[in-house]
C-alpha cells in the first residue's frame, strides 16, 4: 500500500502545479488548486460541495476504479483517457492515482491531470522559440557578410564624391553618389532591424495598463476608424520589464491589427484584455504567475500559409509591411523570458503577450478608467 503523510492538504496545492484533486469518502471533493480550477470550470469553493461524480459526467468506470484505490491503496495512471466535465465539453488528459493519508482524518486520493493539449502546446511553444533562435542565428552571420561588402561601397562611393569636386560637373553627378550612399545606409538599417534590437533591457516595475493605455491613445490618434476597447484585471501585479520595449512590442502588434482590419469592409475594432494566469509554461520553465496580454482584432486574419512562419524576419501578409513588426516583438519579449503566441480565424485574430511576473513586487496594477 503506498501512503504519504501530509501536515496539511495545503501542502499538496502549494506545490504542484499540475491540476490537482484531492477526493475522500464516496469521492467527495476535498481540495482543488488553481490549475483544476481551471481545467474543470469550477472555484474550489464550489468543488468542495460536489462530489467527483456531478464533476465528471458518465464515467462509471473511473468511479469504480476510484473506489477500488481508495479501499486497496494501490495507485495506478491513465493515458490519453477523455472525460466529460460538467459543462458538457471534453478534455484530454494523462492522470495518475496516489492514494495519501492525512492523520487522523482518514483516506483519500490525489488525482493529478494533465491536459494534453497542453502538452501540445508546450512542444508548440519550444519549437517557435527553437525556430526563431535557428532563423536569427542564420540572419545574423547573413548580415555580417552583407555588410562588409556595403561598407566598401559606401566607402568607394564617398572617395569618387571627393574626386568629383574638382570637375566642373561634379556638382551634378553627386546626386548619384549621395544615393548610393543613402541607399548602403538604407540596407545596413534593413540588416540591424532584421537582426533585431541589440539593446539590453533596462527593467523597472512598470505598469502594463499604463503601457496599453498610451499605446491605445497613440493609435487612436492615427487612425479615427478603428476603436479600441479595454478589458483590464486591475489585480495584476506591476511587470519588472523595460517600459520602451513594452510599448514597441504592444505598438507593433496593435499596427499590425489596423492594417489587417483595414483589409476589410467590417467597423475596425480592437480588443486590450489583460488577465493574470497561474502556473504558466513557458519552455522548459514553469512560472508561478505571469501577465496575459491579449490583442483581438476582427480583421481578415492571419493566412494558412503563414502560421508556423509569422514571427520570421521578413514574413508579411501585406503588400506594404516590411515583415519586421511581429519579429521584433518576439525578441523584445524574448528578452523579457516571454513568449507571443497567436489564434486566428477570419474576423478573430488574438495575439497573446505571456509576461512573467516577479511576486517579490507587492503593488497592483490597475488603472483608473
Amino acid at each position: 500500500m503506498v501512503s504519504t503523510e501530509y501536515n496539511s492538504p495545503q501542502t499538496i496545492i502549494d506545490n504542484l502545479h499540475s491540476a490537482v484533486i484531492v477526493i475522500g469518502k464516496n469521492l467527495q471533493i476535498v481540495f482543488m488548486n488553481p490549475a483544476a480550477e481551471m481545467l474543470f470550470h469550477i472555484s474550489n469553493n464550489r468543488a468542495v460541495k460536489k462530489t467527483l461524480r456531478e464533476l465528471v459526467i458518465n464515467e462509471h468506470e473511473l468511479f469504480d476504479r476510484l473506489e477500488r484505490s481508495l479501499i486497496s491503496g494501490h495507485p495506478y495512471t491513465a493515458y490519453e483517457d477523455q472525460l466529460r466535465v460538467h459543462n458538457h465539453k471534453t478534455i484530454d488528459v494523462d492522470y495518475s492515482v496516489s492514494p495519501i493519508q492525512y492523520l487522523p482524518e482518514g483516506k483519500f486520493l490525489l488525482l493529478e491531470f494533465i491536459r494534453l493539449k497542453a502538452q501540445q502546446k508546450l512542444s508548440h511553444e519550444e519549437s517557435i522559440l527553437s525556430q526563431y533562435e535557428a532563423s536569427k542565428s542564420l540572419l545574423r552571420g547573413l548580415a555580417h557578410e552583407i555588410k562588409n561588402p556595403l561598407g566598401g561601397i559606401r566607402g568607394s562611393a564617398q572617395l569618387l564624391e571627393r574626386e568629383l569636386s574638382n570637375d566642373k560637373n561634379g556638382d551634378d553627378n553627386k546626386q548619384f553618389t549621395q544615393i548610393i550612399i543613402s541607399e548602403t545606409d538604407r540596407l545596413k538599417n534593413l540588416l540591424d532591424r532584421m537582426v533585431g534590437p541589440k539593446d539590453i533591457p533596462t527593467k523597472t516595475d512598470v505598469n502594463i495598463h499604463k503601457i496599453l493605455e498610451h499605446v491605445r491613445q497613440l493609435v487612436t490618434a492615427e487612425n479615427d476608424q478603428v476603436s479600441i476597447a479595454a478589458d483590464y484585471d486591475p489585480s495584476i501585479p506591476e511587470l519588472h520589464a523595460d517600459e520602451a520595449m513594452m510599448i514597441q512590442v504592444i505598438l507593433n502588434i496593435t499596427r499590425n491589427a489596423v492594417t489587417a482590419i483595414s483589409s476589410t469592409n467590417a467597423d475596425g475594432k480592437i480588443i486590450f484584455k489583460t488577465r493574470a494566469q497561474r502556473n504558466c509554461k513557458i519552455g522548459s520553465h514553469t512560472y508561478p504567475l505571469v501577465a496575459r496580454i491579449d490583442i483581438e482584432d476582427n480583421g481578415g486574419g492571419v493566412s494558412e500559409e503563414l502560421h508556423e512562419k509569422i514571427f520570421m524576419p521578413m514574413i508579411t501578409g501585406h503588400a506594404t509591411g516590411t515583415g519586421l513588426g511581429l519579429s521584433i516583438a518576439q525578441s523584445l519579449v524574448q528578452q523579457h523570458n516571454g513568449l507571443i503566441e497567436f489564434t486566428s480565424e477570419p474576423g478573430k485574430t488574438v495575439f497573446t503577450i505571456i509576461l512573467p511576473i516577479n511576486l517579490n513586487n507587492g503593488t497592483h496594477n490597475g488603472v483608473d478608467k
